[in-house]
């Protein structure tokens, strides 16, 4: 299983979509492994947001990740980060399609309701940034055997659909 991380941005959080955004993902199979509300701090907004640390609109940005709080969370299924980032849809919402989490929720780039890794060495370096080892919890969902069959499983079977 392979974890990725999402952060439910302050439009979402402002708009009142934290459930509706966490159902996406638990209805969907994924299992939430972590999951806070943070008040992003400069240091960590400006290490997050360093590839754009010289656009012209880092500081809208900065301003905007850091109005309110923030819900981080880390989702852990097969193929994870492809999976929330078919979920989540592409970055900006007026052009992303309908059913996805930005297709429905957002019109907008910057305030797209979510943030989600962009790959699996991204995820990896964004769940340390965020969440210690110890705010990571490791349980099977109950359904788990209705998810995934006894053969996807197993850790060696490869995280696409193909066997």
């Amino acid at each position: 299983m392979r974890k990725t991380l999402v952060i439910v941005k302050p439009d979402g959080v402002n708009r009142s979509l934290v459930g509706r955004v966490l159902t996406r993902f638990e209805e969907k199979g994924l299992r939430i492994a972590a999951l806070k509300m943070e008040h992003l701090k400069d240091e960590i907004i400006n290490e997050h947001y360093s590839h754009i640390a010289d656009k012209p609109f880092f500081a809208e940005i900065r301003n905007y990740i850091s109005s309110i709080p923030c819900v981080l969370m880390i989702v852990e299924g097969k193929n994870a980060v492809n999976v929330v980032r078919k979920l989540v849809g592409v970055t900006c919402g007026r052009e992303a399609d309908i059913g996805t989490i930005r297709g429905d929720f957002s019109m907008s780039v910057q305030s797209n309701v979510v943030h989600a890794s962009e790959n699996e060495e991204q995820a990896e370096i964004e769940i340390k940034r965020f969440f210690k080892e110890e705010e990571i919890m490791d349980y099977k969902r109950m359904d788990f055997n209705l998810i995934y069959t006894e053969m996807e499983k197993e850790p060696h079977i490869k995280e696409d659909c193909e066997n």
